[in-house]
C-alpha cells in the first residue's frame, strides 16, 4: 500500500490531468470521448493505446498495459510509487509533508545506508587497485589495454587477495554486521565469521543513472569459479532493471545505444569513443531492461559475442526489444569474438563501419535459421523457404510485410511473387490448422470457456458502472457487489458502490491507487476497459447489456445455491427474492440512453 496519506494521493492525482501528462510522452489524438495513440509499452503500427479524460485512466487494448497517472510514470519511467508521487506532486505544485510512517522512514534509511556502504566499498576497492595488494588486478586491466583515465572514469578497483580485508575496513568505519549482510558485500558463516564476497577479484562498480553505486561486479584473479560474480539483489540493486554504463550512455549525443554482454566490452567501447554502450548485468535481457532502454533511445544495436552463446543471447533479446517498441540491428564482429577484441585488432574506425553496415534483426534471424537447413538440397531449401514464409506472417501490416518479402526474395534469389504467394498460402494453411485443432477435452474446454465468458461478463458490467453513474440507479434493485463471483472483481465492485453511495460519483483512477504493484494495477485497469466487438446499433447494445446483467445475476444465484446449507432459512429466502428479481429483470427494458 502507498506510504502517503490516501487523501494526499488523490489530491496529487486529481491535479495532474492524465491526458496532459501522457501527452508529454505519447502523441495523442482525440477520437470520440477518448484519446488514442501508439502504445509506448509495445511495438504497434495502429493506435490501440486509449486515454480516458473522464475516467483519468489509460489502457492498451493491444498489450493490456493500464492504470492511472501514477501507474504510467512507474511503468514508463521505471519509477517506484514514491518517486511517481514526488514527480507528480512537484509538477502540480503540491508540497509533500515529511511526516513519514515508521516503515517508510526505516526503508529510506536502509536504502541511504546501503548507498553509503557501497560508496565506502568503492573507495576501498579503488585504493586497493593502486596499492601493492592490487598489482595483479592492475596488471590485468593494463593488459586489457585500459588507460588510467578510463579506470578512473569507471571507478575500477580490486578487493585484495585476503578474504576479510573489506570486512575489517568497513567494521573500522563503524558499520554493523546486519547492514553489511544486507549490502551483499559480506557473507557470514559460523567458522570464519564475516568474509568478503568478492575477495581476490578485479572490481567493477555498478552505478545507477544518478551515478550512485548500487552494486558491484567482480572478475576472479586466477582460475577460480565463477569467473564473474555480481552483487546479489538488494534494496537498491535489481539486476533486471539496471544497465551497466547507462549513467554515461544516457547523455550521449548519438541516436542509438549499443547493447553489449559484458563490463569490459562497455569500457573498451567508451574508451574508443563509443559513449553510447551499455550492458545487462550478468543476466539475460529482460522486459525491464527493454523498458529502460526505451526511455533513452528508439534504436538498439546488439553487439553481443559472435560465438554460439552470443548468437543465442541475441536471438532471445530481439523479440524482447521489439515488444518494447525498439528498432533492433545486429553488429557483425566476425572474425573477432567481441567489441574489445575487434577494436584492439582493427581500431574504432573499422568498428564504426560495422555499425553503419549493421544487419536488420529479422534478416539476422533468417541467417541464423539457415544453419538448421541444408540449402544445397532441394528438400532442405523448400523447408527453409516455408519457415521463412511462416515468419514473414508476423508482419501484420501489408506494406511492411511486402517490404520484407522483397528483401528476403532478393537475398535468397526467389521471385517476389513466388515468395508472396507462399506467404499467403502459408497464412491460409495456418488459419485452417487453428480451426481444425482438436480439443484436448471437450468438457474441460467447455468449462473453461464458460468461466472465461463469465469473467468477461463481470468485466463488462464493471466497465459500464464505471462509465456512467446512471447504471447504479437503474440496476440498484437487481445487482449488488456480491453478484460478482470473482473475488477481485467483487472487491472492485464494492469500492465502486461505496463511492457512488457516498458521493454520487465514481472514481476508477482512485481505486487503482489502492492496489499494490504494477501487474495488479494493470489487472484492475482492465476491469474498466472491457468492450464488446461488432455491436454497432443501439438495439444490439441494449440487448447485449441486458444479457450480460442477467448472466451475472444467474451465475451468482447458481454459485450461492450450490454452497447453501439446507438449514439456512435466511439464505433460502434471499435466493427466492433474487429469483423474483431475476424474473423482473428479464421483463425489464434496458435503455442505454
Amino acid at each position: 500500500m502507498p506510504f502517503f496519506d490516501e487523501n494526499l494521493i488523490e489530491e496529487i492525482r486529481s491535479r495532474n490531468d492524465i491526458v496532459d501528462v501522457i501527452s508529454g510522452y505519447v502523441r495523442l489524438k482525440k477520437k470520440g470521448s477518448n484519446y488514442f495513440g501508439l502504445c509506448p509499452f509495445h511495438n504497434e503500427k495502429s493506435p490501440s493505446f486509449s486515454v480516458s479524460q473522464g475516467k483519468q485512466m489509460y489502457y492498451c487494448f493491444g498489450c493490456g498495459a493500464g492504470g492511472n497517472v501514477f501507474t504510467f510514470l512507474m511503468e514508463y519511467e521505471n519509477f517506484s510509487f514514491g518517486e511517481a508521487v514526488e514527480a507528480l506532486a512537484q509538477r502540480a505544485g503540491v508540497d509533500l509533508p515529511r511526516q513519514e510512517t515508521p516503515g517508510m522512514r526505516q526503508e529510506a534509511d536502509l536504502r541511504q545506508k546501503l548507498l553509503e556502504v557501497n560508496k565506502e566499498a568503492g573507495k576501498f576497492y579503488y585504493m586497493m587497485l593502486r596499492s601493492q595488494q592490487g598489482s595483479r588486478a592492475m596488471e590485468y586491466f593494463v593488459k586489457r589495454g585500459l588507460l588510467k583515465e578510463t579506470m578512473q572514469k569507471f571507478g575500477l578497483g580490486c578487493c585484495g587477495q585476503y578474504s576479510d580485508m573489506l570486512y575489517r575496513y568497513l567494521k573500522q568505519k563503524g558499520y554493523e554486521d546486519s547492514l553489511l549482510r544486507d549490502s551483499g558485500l559480506i557473507t557470514y558463516d559460523e567458522r570464519h565469521g564475516g568474509r568478503d564476497k568478492f575477495f581476490n577479484r578485479a572490481m567493477f562498480p555498478i552505478m545507477n543513472v544518478h551515478n550512485k553505486i548500487i552494486g558491484f561486479g567482480g572478475r576472479v584473479m586466477g582460475d577460480g569459479e565463477p569467473k564473474y560474480l555480481n552483487s546479489p539483489e538488494t534494496k537498491i540493486f535489481d539486476k533486471s532493471r539496471n544497465l551497466y554504463g547507462l549513467n554515461f550512455a544516457r547523455i550521449t549525443k548519438k541516436t542509438q545505444l549499443l547493447l553489449c554482454e559484458g563490463y569490459m566490452d562497455v569500457i573498451a567501447l567508451h574508451q574508443a569513443g563509443f559513449d553510447n554502450a551499455v550492458a545487462s548485468l550478468g543476466t539475460s535481457l529482460t522486459s525491464g531492461h527493454a523498458s529502460l532502454l526505451k526511455r533513452y533511445t528508439k534504436e538498439v544495436y546488439l553487439t553481443f559475442d559472435s560465438d554460439g552463446a552470443g548468437v543465442k543471447a541475441a536471438l532471445r533479446a530481439i523479440p524482447i526489444l521489439k515488444e518494447a517498441g525498439l528498432s533492433v540491428k545486429i553488429i557483425n564482429m566476425e572474425p573477432y569474438k567481441d567489441p574489445d577484441e575487434f577494436i584492439k585488432a582493427l581500431g574504432p574506425e573499422e568498428y564504426q563501419k560495422r555499425i553503419e553496415g549493421s544487419e536488420n534483426s529479422f534478416l539476422f534471424e533468417l541467417r541464423m535459421l539457415e544453419r538448421q537447413f541444408h540449402l544445397d538440397d532441394p528438400e532442405g531449401k523448400t523447408a527453409f523457404y516455408n519457415e521463412a514464409a511462416r515468419r514473414l506472417l508476423g508482419f501484420t501490416e501489408e506494406l511492411e510485410r511486402n517490404n520484407y518479402i522483397e528483401a528476403v526474395a532478393e537475398k535468397y534469389q526467389i521471385g517476389f511473387e513466388n515468395l508472396r504467394k507462399l506467404v499467403y498460402r502459408m497464412g491460409t494453411m495456418e488459419g485452417m490448422a487453428k480451426r481444425d485443432k482438436p480439443l484436448k477435452s471437450f468438457n474441460q474446454e467447455k468449462t473453461r470457456k464458460k468461466e472465461d465468458g463469465m469473467k468477461q461478463s463481470q468485466k463488462l458490467l464493471l466497465t459500464w458502472l464505471a462509465s456512467d453513474t446512471a447504471w447504479f440507479h437503474r440496476l440498484g434493485p437487481y445487482i449488488t457487489p456480491m453478484d460478482f463471483t470473482e473475488e477481485r472483481y467483487r472487491k472492485v465492485a464494492q469500492m465502486l458502490f461505496e463511492q457512488y453511495e457516498s458521493t454520487g460519483e465514481v472514481n476508477p483512477a482512485q481505486i487503482i491507487s489502492l492496489f499494490d504493484g504494477q501487474e495488479e494495477q494493470r489487472e484492475i485497469a482492465s476491469l474498466f476497459h472491457a468492450r464488446i466487438k461488432d455491436l454497432e446499433s443501439k438495439a444490439d447494445m441494449e440487448k447485449a447489456l441486458k444479457e450480460t446483467i442477467i448472466r451475472v445475476k444467474r451465475n451468482s444465484m447458481e454459485k450461492r445455491s450450490l454452497s447453501l446449507d439446507p438449514t439456512d432459512l435466511e439464505g433460502l429466502q434471499q435466493l427466492l427474492k433474487d429469483k423474483q428479481r431475476l424474473q423482473e429483470l428479464e421483463k425489464l427494458h434496458i435503455s442505454i440512453e
